[in-house]
């Protein structure tokens, strides 16, 4: 079996910020496996805020052997962008040898399509009123937000749609005075749930404060040992194939957090629609869905996930599994 590894630059269809900061395209690597006449592949997005470069993760990738299974790629590499595409490019090998798709294989159920949040880039209360009201059509917002004065952003948001739901996701970005602060205004406006309000290694905060509405730990969930610390602080995990690893410890930790008592989220990186392709399976039945990537380019895979009124639609299997 050969591996490869390429850069893949997607330009977004307008600029994105988040509070670490803005980005006009998504470099991504695409890892591809030739199996005699039969190739699987798979993307992930380096991530800077856990170390990641494309240089280091393309080195990691390019240092495995050619003949590695997903069982000893769980040993080889860490959780992380390397190992997840790999994995996922050993999934969509192992469904094109066997020509099944990956959920039979997994054991999974057969996917539909799901809502899919659709994320507002942090920007001006004016800006994102304008944001909210292009968008007042969608059933899920999410909200990126993570300063002092979001207050603001987030009244204006409501203001423009009104009649959407609503989750904000703070990426770290707030201190617990300010999420104390903010806290009974997000009831208040009917957010339904807030990603990450305070830094990973400054969480354990939460345990004494009041959560008016759910709180779901993202920087602070990676993969299955990553849930002992989470109880008595979150209420949702969200799963990301970018910090899982892949495919193969998605699945595991979402039965985990499901077992332990946490409501599961399923997000992604700033992607293309190979990245998005296998976390439509983790996303059935998940209490929300954040697979938006392919929304925010100006440019795609050449066979797309599909987006309609239904939500994002499971994905061809000449596009993946």
């Amino acid at each position: 079996m050969e591996i490869s590894v390429r850069r893949d630059v997607f330009r977004l269809a307008r600029v994105f910020t988040i509070s670490r900061g803005s980005r006009s395209e998504a470099r991504v690597l695409t890892v591809r496996l030739r199996d005699g006449g039969h190739e699987g592949w798979g993307e992930c997005v380096p991530y800077a805020r856990y170390g990641e470069t494309l240089e280091s993760v393309e080195a990691a990738i390019s240092g495995l052997p050619g003949g590695i299974t997903r069982e000893e790629l769980q040993e080889a590499l860490p959780p992380g962008a390397a190992r997840n595409a790999v994995d996922c490019a050993l999934w969509d090998l192992e469904a094109k040898r066997a020509g099944r798709r990956v959920w039979e294989l997994a054991g999974l159920p057969e996917p539909g399509p799901v809502i899919t949040a659709f994320t507002l880039s942090l920007d001006t209360p004016e800006a994102m009123r304008e944001q909210a009201a292009r968008n007042a059509h969608r059933p899920l917002l999410k909200i990126k937000l993570g300063t002092a004065d979001d207050m603001p952003r987030l009244e204006a948001v409501r203001a423009g749609a009104p009649d959407s739901a609503i989750i904000v996701d703070a990426n770290e970005g707030w201190s617990a005075e300010i999420y104390a602060d903010l806290a009974p205004h997000l009831a208040r406006l009917g957010v339904r749930m807030v990603e990450q309000p305070l830094p990973a290694g400054a969480d354990d905060a939460l345990r004494g404060l009041e959560r008016p509405v759910p709180v779901c730990a993202d920087e602070s969930c990676h993969d299955r040992a990553s849930l002992a610390g989470l109880s008595g602080k979150y209420d949702l995990v969200n799963i990301k194939l970018d910090k899982t690893g892949g495919l193969t410890e998605a699945i595991a930790l979402r039965r985990a957090a499901e077992a332990a008592g946490f409501g599961i989220m399923v997000g992604c990186m700033v992607g293309s629609s190979l990245a998005m392709a296998p976390a439509t399976l983790i996303a059935q039945g998940a209490a929300y869905t954040d697979l938006d990537g392919p929304l925010l380019l100006a440019e795609d895979r050449e066979e797309p996930l599909r987006y309609d009124d239904a939500g994002v639609h499971p994905p061809a299997a000449r596009l993946w599994g």
